[in-house]
């Protein structure tokens, strides 16, 4: 055939497609390898429209076919151009803009006389908006597990979506058997799929199944819904699949319920008492902390300068004074001591004391605990600590861990007047989800028991013993606050407390603190005995808004041989930081001050002085220092009230830290 009648036939095939609103048309030369398209086509592939008019490279024609879909089509292309006879495929094409269009290019291959291709014409269809509408579709039957299918009367096979052999358990496909659809329904109930010569066609396509999916065996519940379309003497079911398994579930649940209701009244009432149960023990602990924290500050400080005045008189007090002066004056020192105990312990309950965590071997604490118990418990009580070996480490503020071992002690030794054994163990225990209590995690835990065979609690009094100043102790023997700090302490320390009693046989408490997994050693050897109280030359700014709080600390460090500034705010401390000529070693600053708190005063002056220590001094610290209920991270603390020799040593130890 002469290259112009094809020119000229090519011509005006172009123009009646054109015509016909596609999105181009062009006319493959096999013969001359020439392109010829259209106005559209040249617009949509960023072509010159006189060029392309006149005939362009072939390899053009892939140009604006997406990178991913062009080897494709070259594929197709290739066998047009050997002789075969169609050509149909959906693309995405990237126009000169850069806007992403999909296309359906249909075409054929002309053959000559002897059946030698010559020329490869089509058109391309624009058909975005109606793959969009279908990915739309897509996503929604996705995202709402909506599984879809079509059966014609008479065909052996349905044609379904992903998502309806998903819903199956089946493998995916675009076609599936009948039977094979049909087999996963349970019970030889209604078919999914119904077919003539299984019963009467449905009027309608609603329906509920129990299936069993064929990959995993599980049981699942099928909602069905959809058309009967009527074609003559035949038919065709279009219809959706998804899953109701939940709201099946949600009904014999509530048919259980129903059927159970008395029982279930005494349970969502039991529940209630619970819930209400735990509010008021939630209450009970803000009100106590609310009002140990309103006290608190003022009350160490008070208490500071009461201790501090005693402790200065006993020191200097020689061996040849008045005993019963000496001894009114100790006297006054243990009940200023015990009125600090007393806010510890309240502290304690409510969950604000500082804790300072260590790792722990508590075996190792429980040993070095020996003397100090022997000390406290009466001779006619036999005292036995039993340790498992191979104890896991914990994290727990030591001084308090053994502060409440004792407080334990000290009970049980109360509960057996007539003497008796008393057993401190501890064991690793493993709590799973069904033996964990109220409020306690699964997991890894050390247990802490201290055993009597005393006279032992009734439940009612076992309810209560946790209360702050409940005691079963007469006037004046208790305050009733060890078990309950006790159990605030086991509660910040992120474990637990347990108590079983049994009336005349005696009373085990159990202290569950968490596992840490990384080694004990850390737990120091010396850590139960306090240095040496020492003194030094290094420069301390003193910074205290309690000008008598600050006398006695100022005095007790000069004494101690330290150069001492002092600072009655942080505004002052922080004009004196300013100074040029001004340099110390170490800042002992109070937490709750006015104006600017002792953190923010740390956080400045280190910002000036990086290399200063911090010693902070409070009886209360408002979370200022805390994190998750315990010091912050390399923060040195010393509780008010304190002595000469606490002073001395905190001073001392933070000094000499590197």
């Amino acid at each position: 055939m002469a290259e112009s009648s094809i020119s000229d036939e090519g011509a005006g095939m172009r123009a009646n497609l054109a015509a016909a609103g596609t999105s181009g048309t062009w006319d493959w030369d096999i013969a001359a390898d020439r392109l010829y398209v259209d106005a559209r086509f040249a617009e949509l592939y960023g072509l010159d429209p006189d060029a392309a008019h006149a005939g362009i490279r072939t390899d053009l024609f892939f140009k604006a076919i997406h990178p991913e879909d062009r080897p494709r089509i070259r594929i197709a292309v290739a066998g047009m151009l050997a002789g075969a006879e169609i050509f149909s495929k959906e693309f995405r094409v990237l126009g000169p803009d850069g806007a992403m269009l999909w296309m359906h290019g249909r075409g054929q291959s002309h053959l000559d006389a002897e059946d030698v291709p010559v020329r490869f014409t089509g058109l391309l269809v624009e058909v975005t908006e109606r793959k969009r509408t279908e990915e739309r579709l897509r996503i929604a039957q996705s995202a709402g597990g909506i599984g879809t299918f079509e059966y014609a009367d008479g065909f052996a096979t349905a044609t379904v979506s992903p998502e309806f052999c998903a819903l199956l358990g089946l493998h995916p496909a675009s076609v599936l058997p009948v039977r094979t659809i049909n087999n996963v329904v349970q019970f030889d109930g209604p078919q999914l799929i119904p077919q003539p010569g299984h019963g009467n066609i449905p009027e309608t396509l609603d329906g509920e199944f129990r299936i069993r999916r064929s990959d995993d065996g599980s049981t699942r519940w099928i909602a069905r819904r959809g058309e009967i379309v009527r074609e003559g003497v035949g038919y065709r079911l279009v219809g959706v699949v998804y899953d109701v398994t939940a709201s099946k579930e949600q009904e014999a649940r509530l048919r259980e319920w129903n059927d159970t209701l008395e029982t279930r009244v005494e349970q969502e009432v039991a529940e209630r008492r619970e819930a209400e149960e735990a509010l008021r023990q939630a209450q009970k602990m803000e009100a106590v902390g609310q009002l140990t924290g309103g006290i608190a500050h003022d009350f160490n400080n008070l208490l500071t300068i009461i201790i501090g005045n005693i402790d200065t008189v006993l020191r200097r007090f020689d061996t040849g004074t008045d005993p019963r002066a000496r001894r009114a004056l100790e006297s006054a020192l243990k009940g200023a001591e015990r009125a600090a105990s007393l806010t510890q312990r309240l502290l304690a309950f409510s969950r604000r004391q500082p804790l300072a965590p260590k790792t722990i071997d508590v075996a190792r604490l429980l040993a070095g605990m020996s003397d100090l118990l022997t000390r406290s418990i009466s001779e006619s009580i036999a005292i036995q600590i039993v340790t498992d070996p191979h104890l896991w480490p914990v994290e727990a503020d030591p001084h308090q861990l053994e502060n409440a071992i004792l407080n334990l002690a000290v009970n049980a030794r109360d509960a057996m007047p007539d003497g008796g054994s008393l057993t401190i163990s501890a064991r690793n225990v493993e709590l799973g989800a069904a033996a964990t209590a109220d409020g306690v995690q699964p997991g890894s835990y050390v247990a802490i028991s201290v055993a009597d065979c005393g006279i032992g609690m009734s439940s009612d009094t076992v309810a209560k013993v946790f209360d702050p100043f409940f005691t079963t102790k007469e006037v004046g023997k208790g305050t009733g606050l060890g078990l309950s700090m006790v159990y605030g302490f086991a509660k910040q320390s992120g474990g637990h407390i347990e108590i079983e009693s049994t009336e005349g046989e005696g009373t085990t408490v159990r202290l569950l603190l968490g596992r840490k997994s990384e080694d004990a050693g850390a737990f120091l050897e010396g850590e139960n005995t306090p240095a040496e109280a020492s003194g030094g030359s290094e420069t301390v700014l003193v910074v205290e808004d309690d000008d008598e709080v600050r006398a006695y600390t100022v005095g007790i460090l000069r004494e101690l041989g330290y150069r001492v500034v002092e600072a009655h705010d942080g505004v002052s401390a922080i004009r004196l930081l300013e100074r040029e000529d001004f340099s110390i070693d170490l800042l002992l600053t109070d937490v709750v001050m006015p104006q600017m708190s002792g953190d923010e005063l740390a956080e400045r002056a280190r910002a000036m002085h990086p290399q200063l220590k911090v010693l902070f001094a409070s009886g209360y610290t408002r979370d200022a220092i805390m994190r998750d209920d315990r010091l912050e991270a390399g923060v040195d603390l010393i509780s008010k009230p304190f002595t000469f020799a606490a002073l001395a040593e905190r001073v001392r130890e933070t000094l000499g830290r590197a």
